[in-house]
Protein backbone atom coordinates (compact mmCIF):
# COMPACT_ATOMS: atom_id res chain seq x y z
CA UNK A 1 0.00 0.00 0.00
CA UNK A 2 1.38 3.37 -1.00
CA UNK A 3 1.94 5.88 1.73
CA UNK A 4 0.19 9.18 1.32
CA UNK A 5 1.98 12.36 2.23
CA UNK A 6 -0.11 15.23 3.53
CA UNK A 7 1.03 18.72 2.68
CA UNK A 8 -0.03 22.07 3.98
CA UNK A 9 -1.17 24.97 1.84
CA UNK A 10 2.17 26.65 2.47
CA UNK A 11 4.14 23.68 1.17
CA UNK A 12 1.98 23.43 -1.95
CA UNK A 13 2.23 27.10 -2.89
CA UNK A 14 5.75 27.84 -1.67
CA UNK A 15 8.04 29.17 -4.39
CA UNK A 16 11.72 28.28 -4.65
CA UNK A 17 14.61 30.08 -6.28
CA UNK A 18 17.97 28.92 -7.51
CA UNK A 19 20.87 29.79 -5.18
CA UNK A 20 22.28 32.14 -7.83
CA UNK A 21 19.06 34.16 -7.94
CA UNK A 22 18.61 34.08 -4.16
CA UNK A 23 22.09 35.54 -3.70
CA UNK A 24 22.56 37.83 -6.71
CA UNK A 25 19.23 39.67 -6.61
CA UNK A 26 19.60 40.94 -3.01
CA UNK A 27 23.23 41.92 -3.59
CA UNK A 28 22.34 43.76 -6.80
CA UNK A 29 19.55 45.57 -4.95
CA UNK A 30 21.93 46.58 -2.16
CA UNK A 31 24.63 47.94 -4.41
CA UNK A 32 22.15 49.69 -6.69
CA UNK A 33 20.53 51.38 -3.70
CA UNK A 34 23.92 52.40 -2.32
CA UNK A 35 25.48 53.79 -5.49
CA UNK A 36 22.73 54.89 -7.88
CA UNK A 37 21.67 57.91 -5.75
CA UNK A 38 25.23 59.22 -5.98
CA UNK A 39 24.80 59.47 -9.76
CA UNK A 40 21.10 60.34 -9.80
CA UNK A 41 19.97 61.85 -6.46
CA UNK A 42 16.28 61.55 -7.37
CA UNK A 43 16.56 57.73 -7.10
CA UNK A 44 17.22 57.95 -3.34
CA UNK A 45 13.48 57.59 -2.77
CA UNK A 46 13.51 53.99 -4.06
CA UNK A 47 14.33 51.27 -1.53
CA UNK A 48 15.24 48.20 -3.60
CA UNK A 49 16.28 46.04 -0.61
CA UNK A 50 12.82 46.57 0.87
CA UNK A 51 11.21 45.45 -2.40
CA UNK A 52 13.42 42.34 -2.48
CA UNK A 53 12.60 41.51 1.16
CA UNK A 54 8.89 41.81 0.47
CA UNK A 55 9.07 39.69 -2.68
CA UNK A 56 11.14 36.85 -1.23
CA UNK A 57 9.13 36.84 2.01
CA UNK A 58 5.72 36.59 0.36
CA UNK A 59 7.01 34.05 -2.16
CA UNK A 60 8.68 31.71 0.31
CA UNK A 61 5.84 31.99 2.84
CA UNK A 62 8.14 31.25 5.76
CA UNK A 63 8.15 33.69 8.66
CA UNK A 64 11.62 32.56 9.74
CA UNK A 65 13.09 32.94 6.24
CA UNK A 66 11.36 36.32 5.83
CA UNK A 67 12.73 37.57 9.14
CA UNK A 68 16.27 36.43 8.36
CA UNK A 69 16.12 37.83 4.82
CA UNK A 70 14.97 41.19 6.17
CA UNK A 71 17.55 41.24 8.94
CA UNK A 72 20.43 40.31 6.62
CA UNK A 73 19.52 42.83 3.91
CA UNK A 74 18.80 45.54 6.47
CA UNK A 75 22.12 45.06 8.23
CA UNK A 76 24.01 45.02 4.95
CA UNK A 77 22.17 48.17 3.88
CA UNK A 78 23.22 49.82 7.15
CA UNK A 79 26.87 49.01 6.48
CA UNK A 80 26.65 50.73 3.09
CA UNK A 81 24.88 53.83 4.43
CA UNK A 82 25.56 56.37 7.14
CA UNK A 83 22.90 54.99 9.52
CA UNK A 84 23.45 53.29 12.83
CA UNK A 85 24.04 49.57 12.34
CA UNK A 86 20.79 47.73 12.95
CA UNK A 87 18.23 50.42 12.23
CA UNK A 88 17.31 49.05 8.80
CA UNK A 89 17.88 45.53 10.09
CA UNK A 90 15.12 45.94 12.67
CA UNK A 91 12.70 47.55 10.22
CA UNK A 92 13.27 45.07 7.39
CA UNK A 93 13.11 42.02 9.66
CA UNK A 94 9.70 43.17 10.93
CA UNK A 95 8.55 43.74 7.34
CA UNK A 96 9.92 40.33 6.28
CA UNK A 97 8.10 38.57 9.11
CA UNK A 98 4.82 40.39 8.41
CA UNK A 99 5.07 39.79 4.64
CA UNK A 100 5.67 36.07 5.09
CA UNK A 101 2.85 35.78 7.59
CA UNK A 102 0.40 37.52 5.27
CA UNK A 103 1.73 35.50 2.33
CA UNK A 104 0.42 32.38 4.06
CA UNK A 105 -3.12 33.70 4.19
CA UNK A 106 -3.57 35.81 1.03
CA UNK A 107 -3.22 35.10 -2.69
CA UNK A 108 0.00 36.99 -3.31
CA UNK A 109 0.33 36.12 -7.00
CA UNK A 110 -2.25 38.77 -7.86
CA UNK A 111 -0.72 42.06 -9.03
CA UNK A 112 -3.24 44.25 -7.21
CA UNK A 113 -2.65 42.38 -3.95
CA UNK A 114 1.10 42.73 -4.40
CA UNK A 115 0.75 46.47 -5.00
CA UNK A 116 -1.37 46.93 -1.88
CA UNK A 117 1.02 44.83 0.22
CA UNK A 118 4.05 46.71 -1.06
CA UNK A 119 2.45 50.07 -0.33
CA UNK A 120 1.45 48.99 3.17
CA UNK A 121 4.83 47.45 3.98
CA UNK A 122 6.62 50.58 2.76
CA UNK A 123 4.57 52.61 5.22
CA UNK A 124 5.18 50.00 7.94
CA UNK A 125 8.93 50.31 7.40
CA UNK A 126 8.70 54.10 7.63
CA UNK A 127 6.76 53.83 10.90
CA UNK A 128 9.25 51.33 12.36
CA UNK A 129 12.21 53.50 11.31
CA UNK A 130 10.55 56.49 12.96
CA UNK A 131 9.91 54.51 16.16
CA UNK A 132 13.47 53.18 16.26
CA UNK A 133 15.00 56.62 15.73
CA UNK A 134 12.73 58.43 18.21
CA UNK A 135 12.16 55.82 20.91
CA UNK A 136 15.14 53.45 20.89
CA UNK A 137 17.81 55.94 19.86
CA UNK A 138 16.18 58.95 21.50
CA UNK A 139 16.86 61.25 18.57
CA UNK A 140 14.43 64.13 18.97
CA UNK A 141 15.91 65.73 15.84
CA UNK A 142 14.60 62.92 13.61
CA UNK A 143 11.56 64.24 11.76
CA UNK A 144 9.28 62.53 9.28
CA UNK A 145 7.12 64.11 6.62
CA UNK A 146 4.30 61.63 6.24
CA UNK A 147 3.35 63.16 2.89
CA UNK A 148 6.86 62.30 1.70
CA UNK A 149 6.50 58.79 3.12
CA UNK A 150 3.21 58.31 1.23
CA UNK A 151 4.94 59.47 -1.96
CA UNK A 152 7.86 57.16 -1.20
CA UNK A 153 5.50 54.22 -0.69
CA UNK A 154 3.79 55.00 -4.01
CA UNK A 155 7.08 55.20 -5.89
CA UNK A 156 8.35 51.98 -4.31
CA UNK A 157 5.10 50.27 -5.29
CA UNK A 158 5.38 51.50 -8.88
CA UNK A 159 8.96 50.22 -9.07
CA UNK A 160 8.12 46.94 -7.33
CA UNK A 161 5.44 45.72 -9.75
CA UNK A 162 7.75 45.21 -12.77
CA UNK A 163 10.48 43.84 -10.49
CA UNK A 164 8.03 41.30 -9.06
CA UNK A 165 7.03 40.23 -12.57
CA UNK A 166 10.70 39.77 -13.55
CA UNK A 167 11.45 37.80 -10.41
CA UNK A 168 8.45 35.56 -11.09
CA UNK A 169 10.32 34.38 -14.19
CA UNK A 170 13.25 33.29 -11.99
CA UNK A 171 11.19 30.96 -9.79
CA UNK A 172 11.98 27.26 -9.85
CA UNK A 173 8.75 25.74 -8.57
CA UNK A 174 9.44 22.08 -8.02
Amino acid sequence: MAKRRFTTRREMEEHNFSPAVALSVPLLALFTTAYLPKLFPVTAIVDLPLIVVIYFSISRRSAVAGTFTGAALGLLQDTLSNQYIGVNGIAKSIVGYAAASIGLKVDVDNTITRAMLNFGFSLLQSAVLFAVQRVLLGSSLYRVSWVHELLRAGVNTAVAIPIFLLLDLARTDD
